[in-house]
C-alpha cells in the first residue's frame, strides 16, 4: 500500500454542494431559539409536549389548516426536520425493519473519520472473498489500486458491497466495524439498530427503524464528505488496465432515471433493496432555507418505485406542514444526557439565524479530532500496520 494524493479529479455532478448545504443546515440552538412562544405569552416557550414515536400507527399533531398527511403504503415512515430535529410526522417510527443498504449511512457515519480521501490501496482476494451472493458491486477487482474517495462512491452510488468490504477491512476488519457501528449507533440515541453485517446484506436479526435511518441520514448531513458523497450523481470509477468507467447514482429520486421524476431540490441521501427488506430509501431535500430528512421502508403497494414516489409525497407535505403542525418527537433523544451541537452551524453570511459561539467550539473540536484520527490512521497505513483480517 501507498500513501499519496493524486492530482487527477474524479468527474463528479451533486446535487448540492456541500459547503452550501452546511450553510443552510440550522444549529437545533438557533432554530428553537426561533419558535414563537406557542402560549402568546412572550416569556418562555412552553415545554414540548411528550414524544408520541413510541406509540403504533399515524403519530401527527396538526394545527388548524394544516394539510393532512398523505396515505402510503411503507410499513415505516418518518418525516423530520434536519435543522431542529423535529418530527413532523411519522408511522410505526421504531418498527423493527430490515434496512437493506440504507445501513450504509451507518457504516459511512462510523468509517469516514477514520480514512483520509486520498489514500491509495491495492485489493487482496481475501478481501473480497466474503462479498455476499447476489451483493450489488461497484466493480472493485483483485489487484485494483483504489483511492479510498473512489471506494466512498462505489459505496454512495453504485451501493457497491465489494467497495465496503474493502473499507471495513482497512479499519479493523468486519466483526469490528459491525461493533463500531454498533457502539456509533448507541452513541445517537438509536436504539432499534441491530448490525450484523456492514454493507446492509440480509442477515438474520439484523434490523434497524425509519427512526433510526433518519438519525443517522441527519448526523451524516453535518460531515462534509457525506454530504458531498451522498449527492453526487456520476463520477468516474478505476477499471482494469488504468482505465476508468462512469457510475451514477442509483437513487431515481436524485437522477431522475428509469420514468422517475428528479425531486427539486433533493440532496441525497441513501437507497436500497434487499428481496426480505423490500425497497427502503433515507432522503434529504432544501426548500428555501429548511432542509427536511423522510425515511420510506418497503411500501406494500405501488412496485419499485413506489418507495421514491411515497417519499416525494411525504418530502411535500414536509414542506407544506412546517411551521403548522406540532412536533411529534426529536432525533435528538440520543444528544440530551450530554452536551454538543445537535446540527451544523450557520455562518453569519447565510441567514438571520446565529448560531451559538459554543456549537462552533464543538463542532471544530469534532473536526479537529477527526483530523487526528485520520492522520493517525494513514501513518499506520504508511508503516504496513495494516496484517488485519476479516474475522
Amino acid at each position: 500500500m501507498t500513501i499519496g494524493f493524486s492530482s487527477r479529479t474524479v468527474r463528479t455532478t451533486c446535487a448540492l454542494c456541500a459547503a452550501g448545504l452546511l450553510a443552510l443546515l440550522p444549529g437545533a440552538a438557533a432554530a428553537r431559539a426561533g419558535r414563537p412562544d406557542p402560549a402568546g405569552t412572550g416569556g418562555s416557550p412552553a415545554a414540548a409536549p411528550p414524544s408520541a414515536l413510541d406509540r403504533p400507527g399515524t403519530q401527527v399533531r396538526l394545527r388548524p389548516g394544516a394539510p393532512e398527511v398523505p396515505e402510503v403504503s411503507a410499513l415505516s415512515w418518518v418525516v423530520a426536520d434536519a435543522g431542529s430535529g423535529d418530527v413532523l410526522a411519522a408511522h410505526d417510527a421504531h418498527r423493527r425493519l430490515p434496512p437493506a443498504s440504507t445501513l450504509k449511512t451507518l457504516f459511512a457515519l462510523t468509517v469516514l473519520p477514520a480514512l483520509p480521501g486520498g489514500v491509495r490501496h491495492q485489493v487482496s482476494a481475501r478481501e473480497l472473498a466474503e462479498v455476499g451472493p447476489g451483493s450489488s458491486l461497484v466493480g472493485v477487482t483483485e489487484g485494483g489500486t483504489y483511492r479510498v474517495s473512489d471506494l466512498w462512491n462505489g459505496v454512495f452510488l453504485n451501493s457497491g458491497n465489494d467497495a465496503v468490504h474493502v473499507l471495513a477491512d482497512l479499519t479493523g476488519g468486519w466483526s469490528a466495524t459491525a461493533a463500531r457501528m454498533q457502539a456509533r449507533a448507541r452513541d445517537l440515541g438509536a436504539r432499534d439498530t441491530h448490525v450484523l453485517s456492514p454493507d446492509g446484506y440480509d442477515t438474520p436479526g439484523q434490523v434497524s427503524s425509519a427512526y433510526d435511518l433518519a438519525v443517522f441520514g441527519r448526523a451524516g448531513l453535518r460531515n462534509p464528505d457525506f454530504a458531498r458523497y451522498c449527492a453526487t450523481v456520476d463520477a468516474m470509477f478505476p477499471g482494469e488496465h488504468g482505465e476508468t468507467f462512469g457510475i451514477k447514482n442509483t437513487n431515481r429520486l436524485l437522477t431522475g432515471a428509469d420514468g422517475v421524476e428528479r425531486y427539486p431540490g433533493l440532496i441525497g441521501i441513501k437507497n436500497g433493496y434487499t428481496s426480505n427488506a423490500g425497497n427502503t430509501l433515507v432522503a434529504a431535500a432544501r426548500r428555501g432555507g429548511r432542509v427536511l430528512v423522510v425515511t420510506v421502508m418497503n411500501p406494500q403497494e405501488g412496485g419499485g418505485h413506489a418507495v421514491y414516489e411515497e417519499t416525494r409525497s411525504l418530502l411535500d407535505w414536509g414542506f407544506a406542514a412546517a411551521g403548522r403542525v406540532d412536533p411529534v418527537g426529536s432525533l435528538d433523544a440520543g444528544d440530551r444526557a450530554r452536551p454538543g451541537p445537535a446540527a451544523v452551524p450557520t455562518p453569519a453570511a447565510a441567514g438571520p439565524e446565529r448560531a451559538a459561539a459554543t456549537d462552533w467550539a464543538a463542532t471544530g473540536a469534532v473536526a479537529g479530532a477527526a483530523g487526528l484520527g485520520a492522520g493517525a490512521v494513514a501513518l499506520g497505513l504508511h508503516l504496513g500496520l495494516r496484517g488485519r483480517r476479516r474475522d
